[in-house]
C-alpha cells in the first residue's frame, strides 16, 4: 500500500463529527415531531363519553324490510313533438309495487352482461 492509501485509510475525525451531527439533527427531528403531534392531538375535541354514544331504539334492533320497488313511467312524447332532453326529465322516483312476487330473469340468463350465462336465444 502506498502512503497516499494509507490516509485515506485512516478514521478522519471531521467523518466522524459529520455523522454525530446528523445523528443529534435526526433524534431532534423526531422529538420535534412527536412534540407536534401531541399539540395537535390536544386540540382535537375529545372522545365520547359512553352515555353519549349511540342507543339501541326502544323498540330494539332495526331489521331490514324487503320489497319490490317499480319506477315512475317515462313521460310520452307526442306524435311529431321533439324528445326530452336529461335537464326535462324530473328525478325519476320510486313507489312501492302491488305485487309481492319477485321479478326473474328470463331462462337461461344470468341477469347481466358477461355474466357468464348463455343469454336468452
Amino acid at each position: 500500500m502506498s502512503n497516499a492509501s494509507m490516509q485515506i485509510a485512516a478514521p478522519s475525525g471531521l467523518l466522524s463529527l459529520a455523522l454525530f451531527v446528523i445523528a443529534v439533527a435526526v433524534l431532534a427531528l423526531l422529538a420535534g415531531s412527536f412534540w407536534y403531534g401531541n399539540r395537535i392531538k390536544l386540540r382535537e375535541p375529545p372522545r365520547p363519553r359512553p352515555e353519549e354514544q349511540p342507543h339501541l331504539p326502544p323498540e330494539g334492533p332495526v331489521h331490514e324490510i324487503r320489497e319490490n320497488r317499480e319506477p315512475d313511467e317515462v313521460p310520452r312524447i307526442p306524435k311529431g313533438g321533439r324528445p326530452l332532453t336529461p335537464y326535462e326529465l324530473s328525478n325519476m322516483q320510486t313507489r312501492p309495487s302491488a305485487s309481492k312476487e319477485r321479478r326473474r330473469w328470463s331462462r337461461g340468463s344470468s341477469g347481466s352482461f358477461g355474466g357468464g350465462g348463455l343469454g336468452a336465444h
